[in-house]
């Protein structure tokens, strides 16, 4: 009987070891995958992949937060021309940040993992606003904004730091959606320590290059 126990123990145990050496084969594998990620593979997985990282992982909480942010400064810029004039680019604005913020938010997305850091943070912050900003200048030049290019100009400052910043709080699990997402309000709740830390790291770049 005793020996009956011990076999089964004994069965039990390499079953578990080759559990945990199939699990940390699979977690191996993935963390290799991940950090194969180059920059021109996030690139080339949005040409060729657009209905799944853009359109299903069309990024909402970008789309609010942006699209209110940007809304405010569009009001800020245009209120010398008149409340009517900025309320029209108030509302313009967040009209279009609202459908399109959600895309930017799924392209930064794509770009977390990407390897080098640098080179994925160089494509967020200037690659993808570029087409980002010039449909929002013929949007509001049709509109008719009156302090366009100021409008743009300050639009387009708050988005070399904006996305920088998402791009470092998606690295840390914020702001995503899908898989291993959390709340918006628990994103919201962790901005403070978030752009603390995104200032130190900012600071530690600059100090390592001197």
């Amino acid at each position: 009987m005793a020996g009956k126990e011990r076999r089964k123990g004994f069965r039990q145990s390499v079953s578990l070891n080759n559990e945990v050496s199939s699990t940390c084969a699979v977690e191996s594998v993935a963390g290799e995958m991940k950090e194969s990620l180059t920059v021109w593979s996030a690139v080339w997985g949005l040409c060729c992949r657009p209905k799944q990282l853009l359109w299903e992982q069309w990024n909402w909480k970008s789309a609010i937060v942006s699209s209110t942010s940007r809304a405010l400064i569009f009001f800020i810029v245009n209120v010398s021309a008149g409340f009517a004039a900025a309320t029209a680019a108030m509302i313009t604005e967040l009209c279009f940040r609202a459908v399109l913020a959600g895309f930017y938010g799924a392209m930064t997305q794509a770009f977390r993992s990407a390897h080098p850091r640098w080179a994925a943070s160089l494509a967020v912050m200037i690659l993808l606003p570029a087409a980002n900003h010039s449909l929002e200048f013929l949007v509001h030049w049709v509109r008719g904004t009156p302090e366009l290019i100021a409008s743009i100009a300050a639009s387009v400052a708050v988005t070399a730091i904006s996305s920088s910043f998402y791009l470092f709080a998606m690295r840390r699990g914020a702001f995503i959606i899908g898989s291993n997402s959390r709340p918006l309000w628990h994103d919201i709740r962790s901005m403070p320590s978030l752009i603390l830390a995104f200032i130190i790291s900012i600071v530690r770049g600059i100090a390592s290059r001197n």
